[in-house]
């Protein structure tokens, strides 16, 4: 049986979704949108994730026995996942404000999120990292993040860290990434990105996946504007070409899709 045929089934209990990456999403039903399967993460429709189908390997159910959350903790968005809250959290609400308040394009750190997790709140690394954005605990301390599996404080945390690594860096987001994944001090040490290919595929996967949200986002631009106006699209914007050149095989700066001020 196919992915593609298995993610067209209505979901009725909660299930995972098992990627190739390792990681996984629970989510209460599924549908199949183009080449991209929704997972909804709430009983409600009102929070969901979308992910490339051929990015999924396989489903597998999930026990409905969960734990309750504490009496004096507020829910994490595990605990909204599992349906243990009745006010789910929307991803997109959670990237937009932390995006905003470091003054990062959200479709970056949404890039990031699904390189690092694929987008499980729950995930746990072999080398201990936590949560959507992948914390160490050293370093989730040091941002002041003290659950990692709390979305918005994880995602707040992981967008702090990665402005200040492009700060770090002159707002060169090849190297600040690498610093992402394998550290400031290998990023020196080599002075770009380190030889690991674990590093070199992490860059590219993200560069790649930013570069086509932000061309996909101008085609559809153009498209509505030449709708519009009668007219056919023509030429591409500077800043539209820029983004297309940011990628992993040269030094790209971010300052066309970042805020640096």
């Amino acid at each position: 049986m196919t992915v593609l045929a298995l993610a067209s089934l209505p979901c009725v209990a909660a299930d995972s979704a098992v990627l190739r990456n390792g990681f996984s999403i629970r989510h209460e039903r599924r549908e199949v949108i183009g080449t991209i399967t929704r997972l909804y993460v709430d009983g409600d429709n009102s929070s969901f994730v979308d992910v490339p189908t051929a990015e999924i390997d396989h489903f597998e159910t999930v026990p409905e026995e969960t734990a309750p959350p504490a009496k004096d903790a507020p829910a994490s968005h595990a605990e909204l996942q599992a349906g243990n809250a009745s006010h789910p959290v929307d991803l997109n609400e959670v990237v937009t404000a932390a995006s905003g308040t470091y003054r990062l394009d959200p479709d970056l750190v949404n890039s990031v999120i699904r390189a690092e997790s694929g987008f499980n709140v729950r995930a746990v690394s072999p080398k201990g990292a936590q949560g959507l954005m992948q914390l160490m605990p050293q370093t989730a301390s040091e941002l002041g993040v003290q659950n990692a599996f709390d979305p918005w404080a994880n995602v707040d945390g992981g967008t702090r860290y990665l402005r200040e690594l492009l700060e770090r860096y002159d707002f060169d987001l090849i190297k600040a990434l690498a610093a992402y994944n394998a550290g400031p001090q290998r990023v020196e040490q080599y002075g770009g990105v380190p030889p690991y290919y674990e590093t070199k595929a992490y860059v590219a996967r993200i560069v790649r996946d930013f570069n086509q949200k932000k061309l996909a986002a101008k085609t559809g631009s153009q498209a509505a504007t030449a709708k519009s106006s009668g007219s056919k699209p023509t030429g591409t914007s500077a800043s539209a070409t820029k983004a297309r050149k940011s990628v992993p095989q040269t030094q790209a700066k971010a300052s066309p899709t970042l805020n640096s001020e």
